[in-house]
């Protein structure tokens, strides 16, 4: 089974599921599960769902911090207007058990790095190298 999961795992997914079903249901098997692959995934599930909140709130950071960087671009207002939709996608797919795990330093400081030196010719105005929200205030639903 472990060989149809590294070629078609769609496939081993649909046969596991139908396997699992089974196991629930009482009925005596003679095909095992794929215990170790099903846990790994199921790992990976809550693994990814945090991964994709740390991605939008980067995003988010990226947006503001153009935003305030280059606050007379004319892509300001566009840049707070996208940081406001990553804010509220990060808010929908926020769990509780990932507050203890989400860096949000260290994510502002990536957001930092991603920042281009010049825009339009123009070097950013100074902004803060510190986190300056707290993860509650970043996924509040009004900015």
């Amino acid at each position: 089974m472990s060989d149809l999961y590294d070629e078609d795992i769609l496939l081993w997914s649909e046969r596991q599921a139908a396997l699992l079903q089974r196991v629930a249901a009482g009925e005596p098997l003679n095909e095992r599960p794929d215990w170790p692959n099903i846990i790994e995934e199921v790992e990976s599930v809550g693994r990814e769902q945090l991964h994709a909140v740390e991605s939008l709130l980067l995003q988010a950071f990226v947006h503001m911090l153009k935003a305030e960087g280059w606050p007379l671009a004319r892509d300001a207002e566009n840049w707070r207007a996208d940081a406001r939709g990553f804010r509220a996608q990060a808010r929908r797919r926020f769990a509780p058990s990932m507050r203890q795990k989400i860096d949000l330093p260290g994510i502002y400081a990536d957001a930092i790095k991603a920042l281009p030196d010049r825009m339009d010719g123009q070097s950013p105005q100074p902004v803060s190298q510190i986190c300056p929200m707290t993860l509650d205030e970043l996924l509040a639903s009004s900015p």
